[in-house]
């Protein structure tokens, strides 16, 4: 008997430990998704002025359509299939941008500003909506599930910074090839030049779809065959806690998504960035370097959330972000830096940047544990509303589309460095969020399965 329970302790531990892998992996497939949007943003906008952060909106809006729905997928049919029809999705999301570089082109639809916009880029747009799906389900799928293998509390915390670090692995690598690929944005760049990495994407989905199909997930909050379901008589909107991190979460997500996505217009731009050769290749390099400190800041993460919690390490890094915003709107431009850059004409390099790029980037640190901070602390004593509440994050999530569209829309209209502005404000409430807004005062709410009496769900 000893033996046999030893057995099954050490395959359980061997269990939870592929379903770590699994999660980090998908993690991984969010983040390759999602940064595909700004730096293809640039050819369209070499077409349409106003439409560099519209792909990052379409991506985004999805999560106000699909978060609540994702959220209640993991009740009916459990977190992997929910993983598999979020690959299946995906791999359609990506063939259909595809489709938009061989299709349409030449075929107008209507008028912006008196520049007709071709189908191809409707085309475009519908992609990238359908890609949002993908990652809000696998969103949903990925953040309770760590949470819930690490125990919750700063251990959950560590796990999702862990696989955050893979995501921001992902995310430094992706705007890298893509400018690459696009090299310096003219009249005659097109989507057919990021076809191979489109390829890619798709066989990479299809890989992850096997890879999730022979991988065993545990089910916590999936309803079995035969049981009723019910409802409670609370919901994750009772804590005043959790309502605070949805909104800070839509600003999260802003931040995120903003201050790489502008920085890589800004660089594009030579007018305003000053630099002449490979702009558009030289902004990739630069986006790259902002993930690949978010890569860094969530290793570093993983690495202490077991003794430093979430407020704490929420309050650090939102104030220092704040700072360093404030240092790269306020230094003159001519100010230059040297940071690494690649082009296929010239291999790796040093450009030479404006010194607000390095500010810039060096907030990748504190971006990279914001999310893990915010969702463990705004489901922290939800107990059974758990599951609930990752989807209504995920509906959230759309604030990556909205806020980055109306901070382009500054950049636009007032200057990129003004842009930033909103970036601090967004800033400026998580720091309240982690200093006050984050205390769960809501602990008289029954939250376990046997404190409270369930009640049918007749509907």
């Amino acid at each position: 008997m000893e033996n046999l329970a030893t057995r099954g302790s050490a395959s359980s531990k061997q269990g939870r430990t592929v379903a770590i892998v699994a999660m980090c992996f998908l993690f991984a497939m969010i983040s390759f998704v999602t940064n595909l949007a700004a730096p293809i943003g640039t050819i369209w906008q070499g077409n349409y002025s106003w439409a560099g952060m519209v792909g990052n909106f379409m991506n985004f809006f999805a999560y106000l359509i699909m978060g609540i729905p994702a959220g209640n997928l993991l009740v009916r049919i459990g977190y992997k299939k929910t993983a598999l029809w979020a690959m299946a999705i995906g791999a359609v999301g990506i063939f259909i941008q595809y489709l938009s570089s061989i299709t349409g082109g030449d075929v107008p639809t209507f008028a912006v500003d008196g520049t007709p916009v071709m189908l191809n880029f409707l085309i475009y747009l519908l992609g990238a909506f359908v890609c949002g799906f993908c990652v809000c389900m696998l969103n949903t799928v990925v953040n309770p599930m760590l949470n819930m293998l690490g125990g919750g509390g700063n251990k959950g915390n560590q796990l999702i910074q862990l696989g955050g670090s893979l995501n921001s692995l992902s995310g430094t690598l992706t705007p890298l090839f893509v400018g690459m690929l696009i090299g310096t944005v003219t009249s005659q760049t097109s989507m057919s030049d990021v076809t191979p990495l489109l390829w890619i994407a798709m066989g990479v989905f299809v890989v992850a779809f096997i890879i999730i199909y022979f991988v065993s997930i545990p089910e916590p909050n999936l309803v079995k065959k035969g049981e009723k379901k019910v409802k409670y008589s609370h919901s994750p909107w009772n804590f005043r806690h959790t309502v605070l991190g949805v909104i800070g979460i839509f600003f999260y997500v802003g931040i995120e998504v903003g201050i790489p996505g502008v920085l890589i217009f800004y660089l594009s731009d030579t007018a305003a960035s000053g630099i002449t050769e490979n702009a558009t290749a030289v902004a990739g390099a630069v986006a790259a370097v902002y993930w690949l400190l978010m890569l860094v800041g969530r290793l570093s993460s993983s690495a202490i959330s077991g003794k430093v919690s979430s407020r704490t390490q929420l309050i650090a890094v939102s104030a220092t972000a704040i700072v360093l915003i404030m240092l790269a709107i306020f230094l003159p431009s001519d100010i230059r830096v040297s940071m690494p850059a690649y082009s296929v004409e010239s291999g790796f390099s040093m450009a030479r940047v404006p010194i607000s790029a390095l500010f810039l980037v060096l907030c990748g640190l504190c971006t990279s544990i914001m999310w893990g901070g915010i969702f463990n602390l705004a489901v922290e004593g939800l107990g059974k509303y758990t599951a609930q509440a990752s989807g209504i994050f995920m509906m959230m999530v759309v604030g990556g589309g909205i806020m980055p569209l109306v901070q382009n829309a500054i950049a636009n209209s007032v200057s990129y460095m003004a842009s930033y502005w909103l970036v601090i404000a967004m800033l400026a409430y998580l720091l309240y969020y982690a200093l006050i807004g984050s205390k769960n005062v809501n602990t008289d709410i029954p939250v376990d399965e046997e404190e409270e009496e369930k009640i049918p769900d007749t509907v």
